[in-house]
């Protein structure tokens, strides 16, 4: 059959489009939803069918391939492919023990993550895993199998030195961009720190999307690994480094169905980390009533599973318990995200101060991984790299060296349409909902449009007056902008009340 690219984004999924009156199609196996074999020039991929009765799409005596699918085969289009029924993968029995709720082996685990890295399993079949492993909670053993699964099924960089630092987040708290101030810090520290990140699914801004206003981000490896030899440090999207290529594909179902279990996120994040060859990693955990994790006992078990796992892989982890009742910073949004930064680093007084300290205080915990760095002291050794515009000029030159976008932090390009969310009357803001403010920035157009998102003028503590500003949003088309209004109609995410209802949160910073 001939081949044709069919420009559709399937998202981690590869799937094939044959026409109805296909004689392929006729044939048994060959039925909706069922999995083929796609074979051309000693590449082979499975996909899973669907049926097109538009000839303008796919002809008859065609094959189509979602836009991952055709990627990965590698071939041009109108190029003779050859299509075969898919065996079943040979993981099917473990994914069954698995949704029966049995305990599963390394071997089981590193079958199942073999598996989905090669897109054997369909989207129904990964749901499957996913919620089983949600359903019936992984042990700490099997989160371990899990992890080191997932490592095996990609690339594992080596730097080739003994000490190799990353800070991560587990999300769920709108702007935090701390990692784009740690990396130059700890960077101008000395230290390597090859940070590659996500891009965000859910949330209105990912580490990659905020760095992306600042320079380029999707880089090939090798450029990547001499950036980081040269600068000790880098800002990069993960997805070419092909890191526990097993992961993506997980998120890929995990996050539409808002599963985002202890086991699951574990082996997310840790997975990736060793992979990129860290062996220090400094790990925030924000609690509040309106974060991932709502309250310090669920915070020490999360801790006590991620320290567990780490331990296993041989990675050292340093877990810290930080504020999680708001967001962090001033800016929810790629460009917004990115003029705070650029800010802290200028050291400029318009600067959001909880954004600077909360980036110092993890810095300078990395920086305590330095043997000749004694403890207590790397606040202090943060602050100065920070106060002396070291930090500036090492963040400059790795924008320089992926690609400057000439960004103006004093004249950012934010969304030109505007909403402005008032006090509805005098108080104090008790509550600052996580959740609501990163949706009204995402419907707001956040990330997908940078410009887009949310701007807050108060944080909780602020004593406010009736029609005082409590945040903008900015938007850069009419449709976004209304959808954005609806939700602040229905809520603002600010909840005012009296000084003692402001929620108190106990961390270790």
């Amino acid at each position: 059959m001939a081949l044709r690219r069919v420009a559709i984004d399937t998202w981690r999924e590869n799937v094939a489009y044959l026409h109805r009156d296909c004689a392929v199609y006729r044939a048994e196996g060959f039925q909706a939803l069922s999995k083929i074999e796609v074979r051309a020039n000693g590449r082979r991929i499975l996909a899973t069918v669907n049926v097109v009765d538009d000839p303008a799409i796919v002809g008859c005596q065609e094959l189509g391939l979602s836009e991952d699918a055709f990627a990965q085969l590698g071939v041009d289009n109108g190029h003779t492919v050859s299509v075969a029924q898919a065996e079943p993968p040979e993981s099917m029995g473990a994914l069954f023990r698995k949704i029966a709720s049995e305990r599963l082996t390394r071997e089981d685990f590193g079958a199942i993550v073999r598996d989905i890295a090669d897109h054997r399993y369909s989207k129904i079949e990964l749901t499957a895993f996913v919620v089983a492993c949600h359903r019936s909670e992984l042990d700490r053993e099997e989160v371990f199998f899990l992890t080191d699964a997932m490592v095996a099924s990609g690339r594992r960089l080596d730097w080739h030195e003994p000490l190799v630092v990353d800070k991560h987040c587990i999300g769920g708290i709108p702007g935090n961009r701390t990692t784009m101030l740690v990396v130059p810090i700890v960077a101008a520290h000395g230290m390597l720190c090859p940070k590659t990140s996500s891009r965000a699914i859910t949330s209105p801004a990912g580490t990659a999307d905020t760095m992306e206003v600042l320079a380029k981000v999707e880089l090939p490896l090798a450029q990547l690994a001499d950036i980081v030899r040269e600068h000790r440090g880098c800002l990069a999207w993960g997805g070419t480094a092909h890191l526990s290529p097993a992961d993506d594909v997980l998120i890929s179902v995990e996050r539409p169905l808002s599963i985002d279990s202890a086991g699951q996120m574990v082996a997310s994040i840790l997975s990736k980390k060793v992979a990129a060859g860290a062996t220090h990693l400094v790990l925030d955990i924000p609690i509040g009533p309106t974060a991932k994790v709502r309250s310090m006992p669920d915070a020490q078990r999360l801790r006590r599973l991620f320290e567990y796992v780490a331990r296993r892989m041989g990675l050292s982890l340093d877990v810290v318990i930080t504020d999680g009742r708001q967001p962090v910073g001033n800016g929810v949004g790629p460009v917004l995200e990115a003029r705070d930064v650029m800010r802290v680093l200028q050291n400029d007084p318009r600067a959001p101060d909880d954004l600077r300290q909360k980036a110092l205080r993890l810095a300078g915990r990395l920086i305590e991984c330095d043997p000749d760095v004694r403890g207590g002291d790397g606040y202090a050794i943060a602050r100065d790299i920070l106060d002396s515009g070291r930090a500036l000029a090492r963040m400059n030159a790795i924008i320089a060296a992926q690609g400057s976008t000439g960004f103006d932090h004093n004249h950012p390009a934010l969304g030109a349409l505007t909403l402005d969310v008032v006090a509805p009357a005098s108080g104090v803001v008790a509550g600052i909902d996580n959740y609501q403010i990163a949706r009204v920035a995402r419907l707001a157009g956040a990330p997908k449009v940078p410009g887009a998102g949310v701007d807050l003028m108060h944080k909780l503590g602020d004593t406010v007056a009736a029609g005082d500003l409590l945040y903008r949003v900015h938007a850069s088309y009419p449709a976004d902008l209304e959808f954005a209004r609806h939700a602040c109609e229905r809520d603002s995410g600010y909840r005012l009340g009296t000084a003692d209802e402001v929620p108190r949160v106990f961390v270790e910073f």
